[in-house]
């Protein structure tokens, strides 16, 4: 493992589940609509930091002129090019997906125009190397978006801090307001196909205990939800 990366509990070891994950959050296209109207993409060059396993290169492809995805983890690595490999942008070019890590980026100085990652920056604190790598990699007027839970507020937000009581949500949010960042909190759909989806999702997000008692006391397949896009131009 690269120096310095921390295994994500979920999509690392659960990406099936995780895939029907993200399908689930945000059907509605919120965090997408807000994206656009701030700095839109299309036909400019967008890079995914923490890509995974590439659920949203092909949503930027659809516009943009190129799109990098980075990631460290092997596993996921393969099936982000697995899942881009037939892809072109919209300006033809292919989808480039590079093993890396957000203090060490493999893209040239000032190459992109859009950067985004999105669950990938969780904690705030220990991030400088990675954001100090956005500046380089950007360029003048270029924006970069960092999508995460809004644990301050909405039904997650509440167990998630049961499930982890180190995180200190208004620490985190102080620390993007430092680097520069502003910040807007969006209340976002989470809703899976099925129950069984539900729980298997539920317990790939928090502890088992914590889980447990979700589960046994919260019906249904869909649980209120908001996020922090945060947001800082170059």
């Amino acid at each position: 493992m690269p120096d310095g990366v921390i295994p994500s509990p979920n999509i690392w070891h659960h990406p099936d589940v995780y895939e029907i994950e993200n399908r689930g959050i945000d059907p509605d296209g919120v965090i997408e609509h807000a994206m656009r109207g701030i700095r839109d993409w299309a036909g400019g060059a967008v890079l995914d930091v923490g890509c995974g396993s590439g659920f949203h290169l092909p949503r930027f492809a659809a516009q943009a002129s190129s799109v990098t995805g980075v990631e460290p983890h092997p596993p996921l690595l393969r099936l982000a090019r697995r899942r881009t490999r037939d892809l072109r942008t919209a300006s033809g070019a292919r989808i480039e997906v590079r093993r890396g890590t957000a203090q060490a980026l493999p893209v040239p100085d000032a190459a992109i125009d859009v950067a985004h990652a999105r669950w990938a920056y969780f904690f705030g604190p220990g991030c400088e190397p990675g954001l100090r790598e956005l500046t380089r990699v950007t360029r003048r007027g270029a924006v970069a978006f960092v999508i995460d839970h809004d644990a301050t507020r909405s039904e997650f937000g509440a167990w998630f801090r049961r499930s982890l009581p180190s995180y200190h949500p208004a620490m985190v949010e102080r620390f993007w307001a430092r680097q520069g960042f502003h910040r807007r909190s969006l209340d976002v759909r989470w809703e899976l196909p099925s129950r069984a989806a539900f729980e298997d999702v539920i317990r790939i997000e928090f502890t088992a205990e914590v889980a447990r008692t979700l589960l046994a006391t919260h019906p249904g397949c869909g649980i209120g939800t908001a996020v922090n896009l945060f947001w800082r131009e170059y």
